[in-house]
């Protein structure tokens, strides 16, 4: 029986009631939005992590990508980086390794405490281009027994069904500035251009989706057309919308928990209207973001860029933020661009969680403590403690207060009327 079957028939009681005691949302809320497909409850059958609840309602989550590129195979570092990620506060890992052995990488990962998720098309690629010389030469044996590997170990899955043969077509019409920008998208795209056939994720979604009941994977449907720059968001990324919405209704009839993946580079002004509909047509489907990232010239500080913008779509609906790095369109990430991404995607999600009525005591008590001049209760409460003491030890006074005001501290002046 599978997991919404199981709830529905009054089981789990304890995962309900845990999940609500920590969301702060009343048990029997939540067992409905689980139930209509508008809360997702992260892990995998096989795996004894603590589950991962994502929604309406609830906390907005941080998602953290790590992974190995064919240029830089280092396993241990992205296991640090992870551990990391962890650290500074991101609920979920996603491996999105393309270089080394790739069920090594994935075996070490999955030894965290957090749900894990992957986009199994990156390891049908590369085993096609080693095997065949060419991601174009998936074949769907190899993406059926690769997607069988991964929803046998992970929590959650990437993917990119909604790339059809149709919508390629379409593509070829268009003159984007970026192309596609999905790496997952563009072997897909491959295989349908090289070999005139329908997406295999496509083509096989229902076998898929009896493949994910058996082990409770969630499915992220991820978004292959989403607009690489400003001038991308297009007709062709609203007609795969339109399919995804085809994928979610078809993934409810089988009870399997979806995600929806949202868009990469969008206005600021579009953002609201554009979260709004993709919620809408996906039936209030919980939303996977990346930023979106709000103006294409912040490389190096795209991490800032991705967090405006989700801050906006969060506001609006979106439920689980994908973090971005100081190193995105430039290199592979370091350990101190992974701790940057996550904590920028960390204060964009805690700033919609005070307007959803979560966790807002920690800015109280910040606040307190800050106008008592306690700096051992800051720190308590600094989303970055490390970065906090870093600032505080950097230039001393003997004052009490920080080194900005010193003696003339305007908190202590209001409160005192003397120096």
């Amino acid at each position: 029986m599978s997991f919404l079957r199981e709830i529905k028939h009054g089981s789990h009681k304890d995962l309900l009631k845990n999940i609500s005691v920590k969301e702060k949302i009343d048990t029997e809320k939540l067992r409905r939005r689980i139930l209509n497909g508008h809360i997702v409850v992260v892990k995998n059958y096989d795996r004894n992590i603590e589950p991962v609840a994502i929604g309406t309602g609830l906390r907005i989550k941080v998602n953290a990508n790590v992974g190995t590129s064919p240029d830089f195979v280092n396993i241990q570092e992205e296991i640090d980086k992870a551990r990391l990620a962890i650290e500074y506060g991101a609920d979920t890992i996603m491996d999105l390794s393309i270089g080394g052995d790739l069920d090594l990488i994935r075996r070490h990962l999955l030894t965290l405490n957090v749900p894990l998720g992957t986009v199994p098309i990156y390891q049908a690629g590369i085993e096609a281009s080693r095997k065949y010389g060419s991601v174009a030469d998936i074949n769907e044996d190899l993406v059926l027994n690769v997607l069988e590997k991964h929803f046998k170990e992970v929590d959650f899955v990437t993917l990119h069904a909604s790339i059809t043969k149709r919508l390629v077509d379409m593509y070829k019409k268009t003159n984007r500035l970026t192309g596609i920008v999905s790496r997952g998208g563009s072997f897909i795209y491959c295989y349908i251009v090289n070999n005139e056939e329908e997406n295999p994720i496509y083509k096989n979604f229902e076998y898929i989706l009896e493949m994910a009941v058996e082990h409770n994977v969630t499915i992220s449907l991820g978004d292959s057309f989403r607009p690489g720059s400003l001038f991308d968001l297009d007709n062709l990324y609203y007609e795969e919308l339109l399919v995804t919405r085809k994928l979610v209704e078809k993934a409810r009839e089988y009870n399997v928990q979806t995600i929806v993946e949202g868009p990469g580079h969008v206005r600021f002004d579009e953002i609201p209207d554009l979260i709004k509909f993709i919620k809408k047509i996906t039936h209030n489907s919980p939303l996977y973001t990346l930023g979106p990232i709000v103006t294409d010239i912040a490389a190096g500080y795209d991490h800032i860029s991705s967090a405006i913008g989700a801050a906006l779509a969060a506001y609006y609906g979106a439920d689980f933020i994908c973090y971005v790095t100081p190193a995105e369109h430039l290199s592979l990430p370091s350990k101190e661009d992974v701790i940057q991404g996550v904590i920028a995607a960390k204060i964009a999600a805690h700033s919609i969680d005070i307007i959803r009525g979560k966790d807002i005591e920690r800015d109280y008590m910040m606040s307190k403590a800050r106008g008592e001049l306690n700096w051992n209760e800051q720190v308590r409460f600094a989303i970055d403690k490390k970065k906090f003491l870093e600032y505080r030890m950097k230039r001393k006074t003997l004052s009490g207060a920080c080194s900005m005001c010193g003696s003339f501290c305007a908190m202590r002046l209001s409160k005192t009327n003397k120096i």
